[in-house]
């Protein structure tokens, strides 16, 4: 397929922040589209962003005289032809969200030639040997601490983790039943119209300490009978309040093992408790593993320590430092990359979750890039707001 044609647009994401579309045009003139999300919590191995004026400067001088005009087979040919022309291993000369944006682009562009579904055309490029078609588990984040919200919590978010085994649309609307009355639970515990969400729609309120949250959510949980479908999940994002190799939790001065001891703790006093996501710093890699020899049977992820990377999944993988990675196309740069990562995993038996970010666009990408790989998880936040847009391609792909 012939590239004719490519753009950047200015936009605004979930956040506010601004963001970049690229777009793409094919030999007739046609238009395909990529938002990319901006995210807030970076992981220090992610890949340059760009902001808007100096993505045009690139697309002005490198982008449009070394890609436009060329014809280009696949997704993985356009891949290695951005990762050639940048030739830094951070993106640091085209920049990561330019590159993804176009690489995502594309492949529109080419399930618009061959009348496919745009997971079609990923799953048929990187994942020829997957065949199942499982439903995702759906975790969506209730309540925001950490640098996502304005209140008192060091943990970053409390997610509602939910099993799909029959219909994703009777799922999707219990978690919005479970958010709308949590909602209503907190509004009457503080006395207020309206509760404060979060960088990601969840819940920005206090609460007396860090495990409180998991308290109210598994009474909700035993409340509507949803023991059989429902977990709860964390995301400690602990690099946000790691210092000088000490944790600064609940203003108290904690070692690893002090960490680690809470941890185990919190999967005692809390039943429901089932995935634990950032655990420690990603410096802090021998406490994961730890971690996970504690928990055997729970999810111990990787977001901030394998940055979507499939060298570093391989490291933590063959270290069992984690059982579970996070997903983050633009945290790697390229649509062939991110599939690299998630068949890595697969092939370590390690479970992918392909994740939005904190500064989220209505582009819906991610449902294909899931549904290619066959993911065990989605991350898409609450039902709510331009995150509806997920859940609904969610639908759409996986049960149409």
């Amino acid at each position: 397929m012939t590239i004719q044609d490519i753009r950047i647009r200015q936009i605004f994401d979930s956040r506010g922040d601004k963001t970049l579309e690229i777009v793409l045009y094919d030999a007739g003139g046609r238009e395909f589209t990529a938002q990319i999300p901006s995210g807030k919590g970076r992981g220090e191995e992610e890949v340059q962003s760009f902001d808007y004026e100096k993505a045009e400067d690139v697309l002005l001088n490198i982008l449009k005289k070394e890609i436009v005009g060329k014809d280009l087979p696949s997704v993985m040919e356009l891949d290695k032809a951005l990762i050639a022309l940048d030739g830094t291993p951070s993106k640091e000369k085209i920049g990561g969200n330019v590159m993804l944006g176009i690489s995502i682009a594309f492949a529109r562009a080419l399930a618009f030639q061959e009348k496919k579904q745009l997971w079609e055309i990923f799953r048929g490029e990187f994942f020829s040997g997957i065949a199942e078609e499982k439903k995702p588990l759906i975790f969506s984040n209730f309540i925001n601490g950490g640098v996502h919200a304005r209140n008192n919590l060091d943990i970053q978010e409390y997610l509602v983790v939910v099993d799909p085994k029959d219909s994703l649309v009777d799922s999707i609307h219990r978690l919005s039943v479970l958010y709308k009355n949590l909602g209503t639970f907190l509004e009457q515990r503080d006395n207020v119209n309206n509760p404060p969400i979060g960088d990601e729609s969840g819940y920005s309120v206090d609460f007396p300490n860090n495990f409180e949250p998991l308290n109210v959510l598994g009474e909700f949980i035993t409340e509507f009978h949803l023991e059989n479908e429902v977990l709860i999940g964390l995301d400690a994002a602990a690099s946000g309040f790691y210092k000088d190799g000490k944790y600064v939790f609940e203003s108290n001065t904690f070692s690893n093992e002090d960490l680690l001891s809470l941890y185990v703790d919190y999967y005692r006093r809390s039943k429901f408790l089932y995935s634990i996501e950032d655990p420690f710093d990603p410096e802090d890699g021998e406490s994961f593993r730890k971690l996970l020899g504690e928990l055997r049977d729970k999810l111990v992820v990787g977001d901030d320590l394998t940055t979507t990377h499939p060298d570093s999944i391989e490291k933590y993988a063959t270290m069992e430092a984690v059982n579970s990675v996070i997903i983050k196309p633009n945290q790697i740069g390229t649509v062939s990359e991110a599939c690299q990562a998630m068949k890595i995993a697969r092939e370590r038996k390690v479970k992918t979750i392909v994740s939005h970010r904190s500064g989220e666009t209505e582009d819906n990408f991610i449902i294909h890039l899931a549904k290619a790989g066959g993911a065990d998880g989605v991350k898409i936040g609450v039902p709510v707001h331009e995150r509806i847009f997920k859940f609904n391609e969610l639908i759409r792909v996986y049960e149409d």
